[in-house]
């Protein structure tokens, strides 16, 4: 459990769910379609910096885009794109709860 909520493993589900909408965007044509495809190819992070830039400017999602986009170079202004804080941050929240529950059925509302 502890590994699921690592702050390793939280950034690469960000990672994951941000990377997933920028192809998509792209898809819809509201991307590049060369963004995306070197978004996906260069995507990364190195958690001391995002604790670095985190220290820094007090934002957890703030710290963390612009520590992939300092990776990521030119097209880094594409990463993020059309996206708050709350839809990667839910959305991965999601994943990993998902993650840590393998078998959801097995909970029950409380009486």
């Amino acid at each position: 459990m502890a590994r699921i909520w690592s702050d390793e493993n939280r950034f690469r589900t960000w990672l994951a769910v941000e990377v997933a909408a920028t192809e998509t965007l792209a898809e819809a044509g509201l991307v590049p379609k060369e963004a995306a495809q070197a978004i996906k190819q260069r995507a990364d992070f190195r958690l001391d910096r995002i604790h670095e830039i985190e220290a820094e400017v007090r934002h957890d999602v703030i710290a963390f885009t612009t520590a992939v986009a300092e990776i990521v170079g030119p097209h880094a202004r594409w990463f993020h794109y059309g996206l708050t804080s709350n839809d990667v941050v839910d959305t991965a929240q999601a994943l990993l709860i998902r993650t840590g529950i393998p078998k959801p059925s097995a909970i029950s509302p409380a009486s």
